[in-house]
């Protein structure tokens, strides 16, 4: 069991945490770290405390402080029954239904994992776990989407996870706060939130590109081989410029101005402090135990992704709604309500760099590794994500942007994102009428032909 006593690992060398060193040089927590700690819990030891055995002590305390330490610790329920429901052969829906539910707690202790490994690495590697793993869910549910050549359901369930984090997340964190603090202005600093923009509109220029090009040589009668090689070959190059900007973003996040994005700091009397920065669990658990929770999100979602259409087929709704709405708003809630909560707190610092760093991590680094790996496993993934969708991400960050232009909030700029998020909710609902299981072997027979049409359904260019 770890000390009580705050602590920082400091080039091989132990060092107290001291009051001054606490933030900024010491173990800086990230607006990801502070939302997902609003859904943890105190732990008791007490009855821990007396087995005699220290290694079975210890084992308990770890599974204390991992399984039980969130406020989402029931949902961890629905893990085994989904395995159980999938080995039993019962109905794909339920599987799917449960293998979601699964993965919300999951989400939540891979943050806090990283932050207790975070402890003993630094700040600076810490920050590159939280990069790294901070969308860990999306992206390997992209890759075993990518496995099944699901193309669709891969670039539908990361529109959905930016879409969700500027209007749903966003607007939800604005509208409460708004009406939770009617007698103060609330205000926040724009420079983490122009970061972010910036790099949200290069990957809006990114995603434009191939359908443009799609479009003018449509127009020009180009051969359509030649077409969908070209605008393969430029997503990809356009992929390798995102990750350029993403690392650059790194740099900038984690070295040279580190300092604008460590959020609001916690008042001083909060009871949950001394816990919060002392770790609690050792280093090795810490990674055995981020290592497990991984290959438990890889099953479930190789789950989700193996019944998403059966699920689609029972509930008669398409796969794009299912894919855009259900899955970003599941699969990151407990992001959500972190956000959430700091923005009942008047810590808008704290909510933005949750729901602006969530988008913009997705959008600049999920989506072209997505594409990258696809081109390592051979398959034919682009950016070209069609008009409609296209357009609901333009639109999206456009409205997100001046919505925060002015570094002030009040609740009826949370009502307006949120009604962007219905309006964009209810177009991919009615996009594709629902399909009858009589109609779903028709519908396969024409997916080649009609990819646009037919929502969710694999297509290649």
């Amino acid at each position: 069991m770890a000390s009580n006593e705050p602590w920082l690992l400091e080039n091989g060398s132990v060092k107290r945490l001291t009051k001054e060193t606490r933030h900024g040089h010491g173990h800086s927590r990230t607006a990801h770290n502070k939302s997902s700690s609003s859904l943890r819990r105190k732990s008791d030891m007490s009855l821990v405390s007396k087995v005699p055995c220290s290694t079975l002590r210890n084992l308990l305390a770890n599974l204390q402080e991992v399984i039980l330490g969130t406020k989402l610790a029931v949902l961890f329920v629905a893990i085994p029954f989904a395995i159980a429901a999938h080995y039993f052969g019962y109905a794909r829906p339920w599987v799917f239904s449960l293998s979601l539910l699964g993965l919300i707690p999951l989400a939540e202790r891979v943050s806090f994992l990283t932050e207790q490994i975070a402890f003993y690495t630094g700040p600076t590697v810490g920050g590159l776990l939280n990069a790294t793993c901070g969308n860990a869910t999306e992206l390997i549910i992209a890759i075993f989407a990518l496995k099944e050549n699901k193309i669709d359901v891969v670039k539908y369930s990361l529109l959905g996870s930016i879409l969700s984090n500027l209007l749903l997340v966003l607007g939800t964190s604005l509208l409460c706060g708004g009406i939770a603090n009617l007698s103060v202005e609330q205000k926040f600093d724009r420079k983490q939130a122009d970061v972010n923009i910036a790099l949200l509109l290069l990957g809006l220029l990114c995603h434009l590109l191939p359908l443009m090009y799609r479009s003018a040589a449509e127009s020009r009668s180009i051969d359509a081989l030649s077409i969908a090689k070209e605008t393969l070959n430029l997503s990809r190059a356009s992929c390798i410029v995102m990750l350029i900007a993403y690392f650059a973003y790194l740099i900038f996040q984690l070295w040279t101005h580190r300092h604008i994005f460590e959020g609001e700091e916690e008042d001083e009397d909060d009871m949950d402090m001394s816990q919060e920065e002392t770790p609690v669990i050792g280093f090795w658990s810490g990674l055995i135990w981020l290592i497990s929770m991984t290959a438990v999100i890889s099953l479930l979602s190789e789950y989700l992704v193996d019944t998403i259409e059966e699920a689609s087929t029972s509930w008669g709704i398409s796969v794009s709604f299912i894919s855009i709405i259900v899955l970003p708003i599941v699969g990151n809630a407990a992001e959500h309500a972190g956000a959430i909560i700091f923005a009942f707190k008047n810590k808008l610092d704290i909510t933005l760099g949750v729901a602006l760093g969530s988008a913009t991590q997705i959008s600049v680094f999920v989506v072209p590794m997505s594409v990258i790996v696809a081109w390592i496993i051979g398959i034919k993934m682009d950016l070209d994500f069609n008009l409609l969708e296209t357009g609901s991400l333009a639109l999206t960050i456009l409205a997100t942007a001046f919505t925060l232009q002015d570094g002030t909030s009040h609740y009826l700029k949370g009502v307006v994102l949120l009604l962007c998020y219905f309006v964009i909710g209810a177009s991919f609902y009615v996009q594709i009428s629902p399909i009858e299981p009589g109609l779903h072997a028709v519908n396969m027979r024409f997916k080649t032909s009609n990819p646009g049409v037919f929502s969710g359904v694999n297509s290649e260019k």
